[in-house]
């Protein structure tokens, strides 16, 4: 499928442009495939797509998801993509997951502080921004009805059986980078995280046709 001009900021795009789709397994391509299925069928039918990334505390790979996954929509110039994130419990946006966003490009701001702050996320600069923000995957802010529900840990996926109004619920499960916090290797792994999320992200748009 073939992108327009692009308007994300040069940062990412030209992030994007450097990602390897091709190191991507057979196997991990077969978990991906039902997301580019379900992508696929709204678009076929001309409906709003709507993706919820689920992670236990909605800190750090459920935020990430959620970024990229909107930043490829727009990459791939798919129309009426809207992506969400929660948790089986609130926290807050862990710091060095923005950090890590904000490295690769994006322009984040802090629109309120306390335990749980509220960032705005922007990828472009005629695009709404994302707020980010921890919340529990029912939260006012999230949709109740005709989403995909991804779990992107194996913790929420096991404890979290049942996700109420989803129409379908796929796995696409990702190690953890807190398991770095504290250590000599936390940017780096934060950014080897936050890069496969993006290479994946970017095959599952990819497979698109509009």
């Amino acid at each position: 499928m073939t992108t327009t001009a692009p308007t994300l900021f040069s940062e990412i795009d030209n992030l994007i442009k450097g990602l390897k789709p091709e190191t991507i397994s057979s196997e991990r391509k077969a978990v991906l495939q039902p997301l580019a299925d379900f992508i696929q069928s709204k678009v076929s039918e001309n409906k709003e797509i709507r993706i919820n990334f689920i992670c236990t505390h909605n800190s750090r790979r459920s935020h990430l998801s959620q970024v990229w996954a909107q930043t490829m929509a727009n990459y791939f110039n798919i129309k009426n993509v809207f992506c969400y994130s929660g948790g089986t419990e609130a926290t807050a946006l862990f710091p060095m997951a923005a950090e890590t966003l904000q490295k690769s490009g994006f322009q984040i701001n802090t629109i309120s502080t306390n335990e749980n702050p509220v960032y705005s996320i922007k990828y472009a600069n005629n695009e709404h921004p994302i707020i980010g923000f921890s919340k529990k995957l029912d939260d006012e802010f999230n949709p109740k009805s005709e989403f995909a529900a991804i779990m992107t840990c194996s913790q929420a996926d096991g404890g979290c059986p049942f996700i109420a109004g989803a129409e379908i619920r796929i796995p696409i499960t990702f190690d953890d980078p807190k398991a770095f916090d504290n250590t000599p290797q936390q940017a780096e792994k934060y950014n080897e995280r936050s890069l496969q999320i993006a290479t994946e992200l970017f095959y599952v748009f990819s497979q698109i046709n509009s």
